[in-house]
């Protein structure tokens, strides 16, 4: 994993021009009123489109699934061990990215001056790359080749972040699917909530000088600008992130395991189906037995009956 170029060494390099990015375009944002829209607009930038980018590495991890499938048919070694020495070898290239791209966006863009705060945002990104990459794992075992992987991986992921709570906030989502279940198993929604909490509780903000208020509460932003709840605490929020991360390798362990189960089954299902329809060509169907031609007896034409032999 460290020898391809194009799996972390490449990302790492474009994550850190983002940050740059990002945090150029964000610096210094304040406590003004026009920041309050801003510190949105970052929070989900980072959250939604940044870790979007990790689906960069999602050709490389083809290759490995290749590698994975050969090995796995001589024996090597079992589903659960490839799944936890993926982990463990992407842990220190996600941990670098988490902490570079974190390190220059907070600190750029001046959010908090707590360092409890920065480690929420570091794990936050940590978190939301690590899920990206379940998503991404789940779809490469479904899919049978790269283009569909990634035309179908960005689709979920568009999903994920759609209903994350920045394009539509989340009490504004219809509930019968968009908010049950939809939001609830998309770590956009749960990742930008405990944003949003670990920027914005504790500050006050300068009010709109149409409304006639001096000041406005955090508190006051996040539950009626943002539509987010109070109920819970932001660190329940990123304990969700970090379970659906489990879960969605929970699920890739599954779809792999039973992928090994049935892949017997469906080749000798096609095996026998395409033996019957070779069977039913009519270039190979058995023709009935008749007599050769090569072996009979020559007569004389005049000898044949009403002919007269052409011989005088």
């Amino acid at each position: 994993m460290s020898r391809d170029i194009g799996y972390y060494w490449s990302r790492i390099v474009i994550y850190t021009l983002v940050a740059l990015c990002v945090g150029s375009l964000f610096y210094d944002v304040g406590t003004s009123y026009t920041a309050i829209l801003a510190r949105g607009a970052c929070g989900g930038f980072v959250t939604g489109f940044m870790t979007f980018m990790s689906i960069g590495g999602f050709p490389s991890f083809i290759e490995e699934m290749k590698v994975f499938y050969k090995e796995r048919l001589n024996g090597y070694y079992g589903v659960a061990v490839f799944i936890l020495s993926n982990f463990v070898s992407s842990f220190p290239f996600l941990v670098a990215i988490s902490v570079i791209t974190g390190t220059i966006t907070y600190y750029m863009v001046k959010f908090r001056t707590e360092f409890s705060h920065y480690v929420f945002f570091c794990l936050n990104i940590f978190g939301c790359i690590a899920m990206v990459e379940s998503v991404m794992m789940i779809v490469a075992s479904l899919v049978p080749n790269f283009l569909m992987g990634i035309i179908a991986g960005a689709g979920v992921l568009g999903i994920m972040m759609m209903t994350a709570g920045f394009f539509r906030l989340l009490p504004d989502l219809p509930k019968a699917f968009w908010r049950y279940p939809v939001s609830f198993i998309g770590y956009g929604s749960w990742s930008l909530q405990g944003g949003y909490k670990n920027d914005m509780l504790g500050l006050v903000f300068d009010a709109d000088p149409m409304s006639g208020q001096t000041k406005v509460t955090g508190e006051y932003v996040i539950t009626h600008l943002f539509g987010v709840s109070l109920d819970h605490s932001k660190w329940w929020d990123l304990f969700a992130l970090y379970v659906l991360v489990i879960v969605y390798r929970i699920v890739f362990f599954l779809i792999l395991k039973l992928k090994e189960r049935a892949t017997p089954y469906f080749h000798s299902l096609y095996a026998t189906r395409t033996l019957h329809r070779l069977k039913m060509q009519p270039s190979l169907q058995k023709l009935p037995s008749r007599p050769s031609k090569r072996h009979h007896n020559l007569r004389s034409l005049s000898s044949q009956e009403g002919l007269t032999s052409p011989i005088p």
